[in-house]
This record gives C-alpha cells, structure tokens and sequence, in this order.
C-alpha cells in the first residue's frame, strides 16, 4: 500500500471560490490535508518529499467530460495511451470518453473491454459512456451506472450506425434508462438541406467557411429544442454536449443550482476560443462538429457559462491525422485535438479578462464533478483522491509542433502564445508529468459515481 507523504507547499491555491497562500499535504493516493499559509515544522518533517511550488497555482485535476481517444479501431488517429498522455501533459486527470469507435460502444462486453485497456494504459482517471442504438435499450437498462458515467445518444444526426430516431427507442430511452444522457445535438435534415442548397449555388468543392453555414445555429437548435421538450416531458436527465450557438442558450436555465438541474449543459473551449473569422488563419483546423460559428455567438457562450446557463467545460477532443484533415468542406474530417491545452487556454482567457481563475476552476473541474456525481474528485478535500494539476502563471510559451504530444502531431493552437504553463499533474497521488517528463507508468483509475 502507498502510504508516502508528499508536501506541496508555497502554492498560490484556486479551490471551491477561494484563493489563498497555502500547501496540499498528500498521503498515498489521497490528500490528508488542505492549509492555508506555510506548513509547520511537525508537518515537514513527517514527509517523504516536499516540493516547494514557488507561488504556482495549485487546482484541482481538469474533469473533461467529452474525449475521442479512437481506441478501439481507430488507433492510426490516437488511443488511450497516447490522449490520456496528452491530458495528464495540459493537468487533465480525468476523462470521459465517447462510443463512436470501431466496432461502436454499444454492449456491456464492448465497454467492459475498454475499462480493461484503461486500466493498463491510461494515464489519467477515465471513464466511458455506452453508446445508444435503436436497437440496445435492453441493453443500456443492465449497465451499472455507479461504474459508468452514461449513455452518449446521437440525435438527429449520425455518426455511423449510433443514430437514434426510432420513436419507441426514443420514448424508452429518454422515460426508462435511468442515467444521464448526453447527445449530439444537430439536426440532420436542416444540415441536408443547407447542404444541397450551397452545393446547387457554388458547386460541390466549397470552402471551409461554407461548414457554419451548412451546420448552422438553426440545425443546432431544432435538434436541441426537441431534445429538452422530449427529457421535459419524461424527466430525464438530459446533458446537451457541445452547445455552439446563442440560439440555443434561452433553453436552459441558469436560476437553479447545478444540482438542482435535470437538464444541463456544456461549451467546449474552442466554441470559447476560436470564431469564423478565424478559419480564413486556420481552415480545416479548426472545422468540427457542431461548428465554430460567429463572434457574437462565441460571446453569447462566454456569458452564459458565467451566468450559469452552461454549466462545464470541456474539449471534445478529436484527433485526426493531418492528411484526413485536407479536402474542402464536404471531404476534410471533423474534429481536432485539444485536451492538452484546454487549461492553458481557459486561463489565457483569464488573462484577457474574460474569466475569473476561480470561474476556470468552477467550470472545468468542481462543476463536472458535482454534475456526473463523481466519488471523491474534482476538488482539492481531505480524503479526496490527489488530483492537482500545477501551473507556473508566469511561463510564457509559443506552442510548437514538437509540444503536441496527441499522436495526431499537430494542434491548432500551435503559434499560439499562451502566458501560463502547466508544470506537474499528480494523478492518485503519484506525479505522472513534470515540466515535459512522465513518469515511469500510468496511474489513471476507474471513475466512480455517486
């Protein structure tokens, strides 16, 4: 048993609102003790090691609740290794991960065998969702949701044989299965339509720009209006990924506490970070699905997750190769990678005065902790298992291509300058990552919810 005491002190500490001088005290996997000011002498001589921060922020590990790691089928673009590598890399100690992989997530034997790879390989906490058929709610009836974060459910649009549009399995999935659902909401016949109508004006070799006119606010909104009408009516637990559009924001709400909520709501950074101005600079990088759409929707998302009308963050990271990213806009892939520098970005935009440093922290690591129930994680607790991402506020960096370490190679944020860093993440108690070196072996764990 791990019962080694790890000192982290002079920290400059972001934790539950409050922001003090103070130290972590880390006794095997969890945390005995959160202080504030400089640990007594008692204190440090107890230690096995202490680490002296020198006023670094000290947060709790970054829960990202949506992440493509392509394993199994799919490992050419990354695997569970390699992502969770990249997320420990940008103080991600947690993930979610989502069913559209070869074959698809869609049976208990399928998930059970992802948990078995994760334990092996991940370097951070995971967990995975069982993916939604018309044909498996039997099947999404038997899951243990105590060891499961949920079911991910395509609506209205498709990723392989994952969409659901069957009226009875939708009734049974949205009155019946007793988790959270979290969809994909865009609305496939709005996308057709839109897609016919610029192919007939330009021709079929359009330009990225084309994609938010093609997956426009009007396809996000439809999908999710009929999303939360239909969890309204059944009082389901109902958590829309991805929200891309002001549009859609009038649906949710933001007086009620998080926990008071059956319907919730998540942006991902680069809906926060990035707008279409932006792909005449960045092109297919930056295309995904739903789509990055205009400033003034970019604006309307910063102020919702402040308001509380979006409750997290996450990344929707999806890598792909580089060659499957060339093409226009009807052939390039969708999907980019972003796990390693979501925390850096997000704190960026602190420094731009967009966010607090404790709103970061609300949003990316307490908030999906207390949304998915998460046992003992995304806060800095006593008895809470030791998850801290440490970042130097006062790094500057240029990202370049040699900085990603996703196996896809390339990030959209490379030549971006960022003015914090992150320089370790302890996972379980153990540091995984220090200042660009891993540690010996992954110590990520099976997520457990309340």
């Amino acid at each position: 048993m791990n019962d080694k005491r790890i000192l982290l002190h002079n920290a400059d500490i972001v934790n539950e609102g409050e922001r003090f001088h103070g130290y972590i005290l880390v006794e095997g996997e969890t945390i005995a003790c959160v202080g504030h000011g400089d640990p007594d002498e008692a204190v440090r001589a107890s230690c096995h090691e202490c680490a002296d921060l020198g006023g670094c922020l000290a947060i709790p590990g970054v829960i990202d609740d949506q992440v493509h790691f392509r394993d199994p089928g799919l490992t050419h673009k990354g695997d569970i290794f390699t992502e969770s590598r990249a997320a420990v890399a940008g103080g991600v100690t947690t993930y979610m991960d989502m069913p559209n992989v070869v074959p698809p997530t869609t049976t208990i034997e399928l998930l059970e065998a992802k948990y078995r790879r994760a334990a092996d390989a991940s370097w951070a906490n995971y967990s995975f969702f069982i993916g939604a058929t018309n044909d498996n709610i039997d099947t999404l009836l038997d899951v243990d949701y105590s060891r499961t974060c949920g079911v991910k459910a395509f609506l209205g649009s498709s990723t392989g044989n994952m969409l659901v549009n069957d009226e009875d399995a939708l009734h049974r999935l949205f009155a019946e299965v007793p988790a959270l659902i979290a969809v994909h909401s865009e609305d496939e016949a709005t996308i057709a339509a839109n897609r016919a109508r610029y192919v007939a004006e330009r021709g079929d070799d359009l330009p990225v720009e084309y994609h938010p006119l093609i997956r426009n606010a009007e396809a996000c909104y439809v999908s999710t209006a009929r999303a939360v009408e239909r969890a309204a009516q059944y009082g389901t637990r109902l958590h829309v990924l991805h929200l891309s559009s002001a549009r859609e924001l009038p649906l949710f709400d933001g007086t009620l506490p998080l926990e008071c909520k059956r319907i919730t709501a998540e942006v991902c950074v680069h809906h926060l970070w990035f707008c279409d101005k932006d792909y005449a600079r960045l092109g297919n990088m930056i295309k995904c699905n739903p789509a990055i759409k205009t400033a003034a929707d970019r604006e309307a998302l910063r102020e919702a997750l402040k308001s509380g009308v979006i409750d997290i963050v996450a990344t929707d990271h999806a890598p792909h190769l580089w060659n499957e990213k060339q093409g226009n806009c009807l052939k390039a892939a969708s999907g980019m990678p972003l796990v390693q520098f979501s925390l850096v970005a997000m704190l960026e935009m602190v420094r731009q005065g967009v966010f607090t440093v404790e709103q970061v922290v609300e949003k990316m690591c307490h908030a999906p902790a207390r949304l998915y129930r998460i046992d003992r994680r995304g806060f800095l607790r006593r008895g809470y298992h030791a998850d801290i991402a440490i970042i130097d506020p006062n790094a500057e960096f240029t990202v370049t291509q040699h900085d990603v370490v996703s196996r896809c190679g390339w990030s959209p944020f490379v030549g971006t300058t960022f003015h914090n860093r992150v320089v370790k993440t302890f996972v379980n108690g153990s540091e995984v990552y220090s200042s660009g070196t891993f540690s010996e072996k992954p110590r990520g764990q099976r997520v457990r919810f309340n």
